[in-house]
């Protein structure tokens, strides 16, 4: 009527209603950001409030036992940062102090240990090391100046850092009635459906934050470790910079990686080689050993969506794109995956309702008695 069509215009209304959903969301990234790390937050210590809640006395409000659990994991946190983060911060103070003047030295490539094999081309590696050092220093105080800024904005910023503990507390006491109310907004076969989601989420995530607190305390240990019995310089500043781009997937450890070998390069550590198999030889057991142990029944990705999920959550959010890129793709897998199942069961149940109501005529049919013979009188009227 009038050239409107009714679906075409519930299509349009859909289109707009994502652009606008998405358009929000860029908005609002900021806070959507403190959301999610409120999110992870709270699988982190979900699992001491469980505990809590075992042995709580019934005249105790739940409320209580959540505030014992977040009082006593920010006591921890305080304390271990007490403990470790006074040596991290004079080490990454010497180390500003001592950087200007390595990247100045002349002889700065030269102490940088080769390995026997690659002593007669020293000459030309080191020139071509030394032209990229002279224009990376030219280069060092505007990189400076931005990282500072960096800093300050992040200084302005750490009201996050305390809203994201508040948050936490508020999605573990009010978790449930959230869900429930929004599953009350749905029919029964969205209901069922998206209650698996939520499930199936709820488990990924869990996994997939504790695997990454492990790995990261795992990684914190064994740099600490390794790195003070093997005398590379400042140990405690490595291994707590491992330990926080551990929670960077891929990229993350790279850049571990990379920056300990540039710090004892240019250091003069003299076990550059050793330093390297050491790096190597826990990257193979933690990709390869415990990450997949710590993952299983997690995280299912497969490596070239990890890889392409990278790229893009780099482009579309820098660090926390990165930082978000595998727990996104896994949902979405699951959101499909959940769905596609869905929709089999249903239309095989209307396939079976079809046969069923097609077996049933034909039963009925089947059933019915045979209508009589016409009698003669009735062949002759017909014939009239």
């Amino acid at each position: 009527m009038l050239g409107f069509d009714l679906r075409i215009a519930r299509i349009v209304w859909t289109v707009a209603l994502v652009a606008l959903l998405f358009f929000i969301t860029y908005t609002v990234s900021s806070t959507l950001l403190v959301l999610v790390f409120a999110v992870f937050f709270s699988y982190l210590v979900y699992p001491l409030v469980e505990q809590m809640e075992r042995v709580r006395p019934r005249r105790v409000p739940r409320t209580v036992s959540i505030a014992v659990v977040f009082a006593l994991v920010l006591a921890i946190v305080a304390a271990v940062a007490a403990v470790f983060g006074s040596r991290i911060q004079e080490e990454a103070l010497h180390l500003s102090e001592q950087l200007p003047s390595l990247l100045r030295s002349n002889d700065v490539v030269a102490r940088i240990p080769l390995p026997g094999f690659a002593e007669p081309v020293r000459e030309r590696i080191l020139g071509f090391l030394r032209d990229q050092l002279a224009s990376g220093t030219d280069q060092a105080m505007p990189l400076a100046k931005q990282f500072g800024v960096g800093i300050m904005h992040a200084a302005s910023n750490l009201i996050y850092l305390v809203l994201v503990p508040i948050i936490s507390f508020l999605l573990i006491k009010d978790a449930p009635a959230i869900r429930d109310e929004m599953l009350s907004w749905m029919n029964g076969g969205n209901r069922r459906l998206w209650n698996n989601i939520i499930k199936d989420l709820d488990v990924l995530l869990s996994r997939y934050v504790r695997a990454l607190l492990f790995l990261s305390i795992a990684t914190l240990v064994a740099y600490s470790v390794a790195f003070s019995l093997m005398g590379v310089p400042y140990a405690m500043l490595l291994a707590g910079l491992a330990a926080v781009l551990e929670f960077i997937p891929f990229a993350g450890p790279l850049a571990a990686s990379a920056a300990a070998l540039l710090v004892a390069g240019f250091s003069g550590y003299p076990h550059l080689l050793w330093l390297v198999g050491f790096i190597v030889a826990y990257r193979l057991f933690q990709d390869y050993v415990l990450n997949p142990y710590l993952m299983s029944e997690g995280v299912e990705v497969s490596p070239l969506m990890v890889i392409l999920g990278l790229l893009a959550g780099d482009q579309l959010g820098g660090v926390a794109g990165i930082f978000l890129s595998v727990p996104v793709m896994a949902a979405l897998k699951i959101i499909f995956t959940r769905a596609s199942a869905a929709r089999k069961a249903r239309r095989a149940a209307e396939e079976r309702e079809a046969q069923a109501a097609a077996d049933a005529l034909e039963k009925a049919a089947l059933a019915a008695p045979p209508a009589a013979p016409p009698t003669v009188v009735q062949v002759h009227i017909e014939k009239q």
